[in-house]
């Protein structure tokens, strides 16, 4: 293993693609920094300790040699990067709406790059891939799934533990469902999805995803604008674990004896049990309808369809592997045809659109006839462990390297190989008597090592910030071999009941944090537990069980009734009060708030993580790397999402013993966490009277009289600049040898100016001038083709060696320009009309609600109907805040609102494209007795304008959302404020409510704002 250690591995944003990448030699990882992103590849490199180099649980350690390109994942990333550097090309304008509220480097809330990425991949993929040189891709998936999938149209989404790959299926719900929604005939999108997963335990944490659920991803997120929030409302989804692909014994057969349907049905199909079209009818029976369904399968891996012919070189089927391996196989292999002929079933019955794999690990299984450690060759999008390290996605886990034993061998980097001699083989209903004073030496100095290292962060976190704010403490887990050795563990550090005589005396756990007895006594609120993940995921707990953990059942039923006046935790059933314990380890206010170490049966290794998490004992056999990064996965989850001054995460480490398992060898410590308060911004009920409305415009109705056109040239919006720092005039190309080329724009440079005002013209007409049936008005365009030539001879400026040719690069934006300038009679504003959206055309502040961790201002409760303003910046917007605080103290003001989550909205053009503007304040002016209601936007600028789309927002508000607003006579009366000095925002808000109740003018400009534009 290479020396190497890196005390920072952190070096890429987590919310812009990675830009470079630790390199790997042949000894392992380097602190040599590559200024690129890292190719996917087929690798998973695994540290040598430093005394020795045996791993005796892993048969093959992956090497530097071992490293394969995945070129297909590699070519489907460099194209999706050049379709979102082009803003997204191809596709529909639900989908570029959310592809652009995603992509908002200004959310509160920003979404990780990795969890864009996969969503954007499949959207490239559905939408944009056949114009965009990546028709070849859908073509070699539907090979792919023809050969390994049956026809299933499966693509995996690769992303590590840790990463949010459920934020990344509520994107893809949202997605489809509102195209669907807003354009029904369209085959391509779905409203109906069957999300599968491997157990309850993951079926439960699923259901963020349901737009009915308080606390789901879409509005918690907010991965989906407000205007679309209603459509989302139509997905219809079902959550289930795959066991219910089972089919099931009919009503008919469940009281009969096995002997008796086989005497009443011999060699006939069993009547007695569901048929595929019962069992797909009971499953998606909440979905309704008929229509194709879209899958999401959670934890994919579990889903596969085994080799039938010959397994491939170096791979081996089930019965070429033996003991304990082939069991574990034999499991495996019966879940993955479970759950794969459950999804060949609905699709004959229903057909399925698309199926989304989502996994950390989509590898194939030991068993299944391909190599293990395989990548499903359908996979598309690849965000690894590795790069998610080096992002600062997740937490970085960390293994013992060295230590001073005498020994060629790292004690606890192998861990078991000294210890599985001496536990039991078996669990408790099959083994021989065993205690916590039957634990190997070698255990339990492990476990007192390691508890050592959370004993500190326990320390840490006692006195930080998080602490402070309520937040849980670190987690401990161990993950045991079998049920037998998870009890005496669990005993061994929570403590056991000792018989003495004729009565049980409470001995407390060996580690005192996580005693479970205090003063002879057992604590109310155990701070362990023990879980038992197999008989969690089935529904059931055997006697065994319950005796083993009976006192916690009966300790957390009582807590339940406490926090749940009314409530019978009876209703619930053991198993479903033991999961929401597990569910919500490391959760505030919630029944697993208290717990501090977990101590598990084998297979805890998905489907469960909390962000607090910190140390990791594996006390189990580990035949693949697959199984340790599953392990390691469940303490990956970072807590604190605050970025430092360089927009970088700060590291956090999970320790992790008894893994052989590594990435980045570190010794750094962690930091203290910084964890931004979140703060609950919402309409508060008693403030109703103070509630704003306002229309909701998607765009403009211009329907000007046959009239001369009029041009004014004078409007600073007319000018144009065209140079070189547009684009170049010449560019010199060259191979290694031979001769070099130049290219150039000749062709335009000598297109005639009055070809080019024929062009703009043309487009002008085009886009701008139409009658109510949308019709062009072609008598027009003499008038247009006079002004264009005006405009360029006027307006337009040549640099260096720019030309008139060049305009035809920036044909959009120049079009706009030229009609910005035109009128008629000067009256271009009486005849403008909103064209409001038909759904929903008029909001309210009263909708607003959502979380922020954004600094906030706290608002007066008879100015302001939400409780705070939010404030932009990360220290918080002090223009903001002057304004707000401007706001409040003027009496002519009944009511203002930041409009934050109002989905108030300006739309206006540039460069061809609809955009959105959004002021920063709605501000309602007291009644002065002529019933009118009136409506200033704020807008706080704090500089000089920019040129360029900056201005054309302004534009817009002023010479077409105001007009045609008022114009309406439905909302009262409307203007538009510009600030460009906030410590000055009294004085020059005071002039534009001054003409608001004038009525004069549709938007207000300050005399700084007046000398600005005339000097522009």
């Amino acid at each position: 293993m290479s020396e190497t250690v890196i005390e920072n591995p952190i070096i890429n944003s987590p919310y812009v693609p990675p830009t470079r990448h630790f390199a790997f030699d042949r000894d392992g990882i380097t602190s040599e920094i590559v200024p690129e992103r890292r190719k996917s590849s087929y690798f998973v490199p695994v540290p040598r300790p430093r005394k020795g180099s045996r791993q005796l649980e892993i048969p093959q350690v992956v090497t530097y040699d071992d490293i394969r390109e995945n070129k297909q994942v590699n070519e489907i990333r460099a194209r999706v990067d050049n379709w979102r550097r082009d803003g997204w090309p191809g596709v529909t304008p639900v989908t570029r709406r959310l592809l652009e509220h995603w992509a908002d480097p200004d959310r509160d809330n920003k979404i990780l790059f990795c969890q864009r990425e996969a969503a954007e991949t499949a959207i490239f993929l559905a939408e944009a891939a056949s114009k965009w040189s990546g028709a070849w891709v859908n073509n070699d998936l539907d090979a792919v799934n023809a050969e390994h999938n049956n026809g299933l149209p499966r693509l995996a989404l690769k992303m590590a533990t840790g990463s949010g790959k459920t934020v990344v299926m509520a994107m893809l719900i949202a997605w489809h469902t509102i195209n669907k929604v807003n354009a029904p005939y369209d085959r391509s999108y779905a409203k109906r999805f069957l999300v599968v997963t491997p157990g309850l335990t993951i079926r439960d944490r699923l259901r963020v995803l349901l737009p009915e659920d308080p606390e789901n991803y879409y509005k918690l997120r907010d991965l989906v604008p407000a205007e679309y929030l209603a459509d989302l409302g139509q997905a219809k989804i079902v959550i289930t674990n795959f066991h219910s692909f089972q089919q099931r014994e009919t009503r008919a057969g469940r009281g009969l004896h096995g002997n008796t349907k086989a005497f009443l049905n011999p060699d006939r199909p069993n009547p007695f049990q569901e048929t595929p079209a019962q069992m797909v009818t009971r499953v998606l029976r909440p979905l309704a309808g008929s229509s194709e369904i879209v899958v999401l399968n959670d934890e994919a891996h579990h889903c596969y369809r085994g080799r039938s012919a010959q397994p491939e070189d170096g791979a081996a089927m089930i019965d070429n592997l033996t003991g304990e391996e082939r069991k574990q196989a034999q499991e495996e292999a019966e879940h993955a045809r479970i759950w794969f002929t459950g999804l060949e079933m609905i699709r004959d019955k229903v057909g399925i659109k698309r199926v989304y794999d989502l996994s950390a690990t989509p590898f194939f299984l030991a068993g299944s006839g391909y190599r293990e450690g395989t990548l499903f060759p359908w996979v598309v999008s690849d965000f690894s462990l590795i790069d998610a390290i080096e992002s600062g996605i997740v937490k970085i886990p960390r293994v013992p390297v060295d230590d001073d034993r005498v020994s060629r061998d790292v004690a606890y980097l192998d861990l078991w190989s000294q210890i599985r001699d001496q536990l039991p083989r078996g669990g408790r209903r099959k083994s021989e008597p065993f205690s916590a004073e039957d634990l190997p030496d070698h255990l339990t100095a492990a476990i007192h090592s390691l508890y050592g290292s959370y004993e500190k962060s326990f320390k840490a976190w006692e006195t930080s910030q998080a602490a402070a704010q309520g937040q849980p403490p670190p987690v401990f887990i161990v993950v045991c071999s079998n049920t037998t050795v998870s009890k005496a563990v669990y005993d061994y550090i929570g403590g056991w009941d000792r018989e003495v005589q004729d009565t049980t005396v409470p001995v407390p756990g060996k580690l005192p944090l996580f005693s479970n007895v205090e003063d002879s006594r057992w604590l109310h609120r155990p701070r362990t537990i023990l879980v038992d993940a197999a008989e969690f995921e089935s529904g059931k707990l055997s006697d065994e069980f319950r005796r083993a953990a009976g006192r916690e059942i009966e300790e957390f039923k009582q807590e339940y009734a406490q926090r749940f006046p009314g409530r019978s935790a009876d209703d619930l059933g053991d198993v479903e009060l033991l999961r929401e314990v597990m569910n919500t380890v490391g959760k505030a206010g919630k029944l697993g708030e208290p717990v501090r170490c977990v101590v598990s049966v084998s297979m805890l290794t998905e489907g469960w993580d909390a962000n607090t998490v910190t140390h990791i004992l594996g006390v189990r056999a580990f035949g693949t790397q697959l199984i340790c990064e599953q392990v390691v996965g469940r303490g990956l989850r970072r807590r604190s999402y605050a970025v430092d001054e360089n927009g970088m995460f700060t590291p956090e480490y999970a320790d992790v013993y008894g893994v052989p398992f590594q990435f980045i060898p570190t010794v750094a410590a962690s930091r203290e966490l910084t964890l931004k308060p979140t703060r609950h911004v919402r309409a508060e009920p008693d403030r109703a009277k103070l509630t704003i409305t306002f229309p909701r415009v998607v765009g403009y109705h211009v329907e000007m009289p046959d009239q001369k056109l009029i041009a004014d040239l004078s409007v600073p919006e007319a000018r144009m600049v065209l140079s070189k720092a547009d684009f170049p005039t010449v560019t010199v190309v060259s191979g290694l040898t031979g001769e070099t080329d130049e290219h150039d724009l000749e062709k335009l440079r000598q297109a005639r100016e009055q070809q080019i005002a024929y062009a703009l013209a043309a487009r002008v007409l085009e886009r701008k001038l139409r009658n109510s049936d949308q019709d062009p008005k072609p008598w027009y365009f003499p008038q247009l083709l006079t002004i264009t030539r005006q405009w360029m001879d006027e307006c337009v400026t040549l640099h260096d060696d720019a030309f008139y040719g060049m305009l035809r690069l920036r044909e959009a934006e120049a079009a706009e320009k030229i009609y910005q300038t035109i009128s008629q009679q000067g009256d271009r504003e009486k005849y403008v009309l909103p064209v409001l959206r038909s759904a929903d055309p008029v909001g309210s502040t009263a909708v607003v609600d959502f979380h922020t961790t954004r600094e906030v201002f706290v608002t007066r409760p008879d100015r302001c109907p939400v409780n705070f303003v939010t404030l932009d910046g990360s220290g918080g917007n002090a223009w903001e805040r002057s304004v707000a605080q401007a706001l409040e103290s003027m009496d002519d003001v009944a009511a203002y609102v930041k409009n934050d989550h109002l989905d108030f909205a300006i739309p206006y053009e540039h460069a061809g494209r609809t955009h959105r503007f959004y002021p920063d304040f709605l501000v309602r002016l007291a009644d002065r007795g002529d019933g009118v209601t009136r409506t200033l936007m704020v807008e706080v600028s704090g500089g000089r304008k920019a040129p360029g789309q900056t201005a054309q927002k302004a534009w817009a508000a002023r010479n077409m959302w105001v007009p045609a607003v008022n114009n309406s006579g439905r909302f009262g009366r409307w203007s538009f404020c510009e600030l460009r000095d906030p410590t000055r925002a009294k004085l020059d808000l005071a002039p534009a409510i001054a003409a608001l109740y004038a009525g004069t003018g549709l938007s207000t400009f300050t005399d700084l704002m007046l000398d600005e534009e005339g000097a522009t």
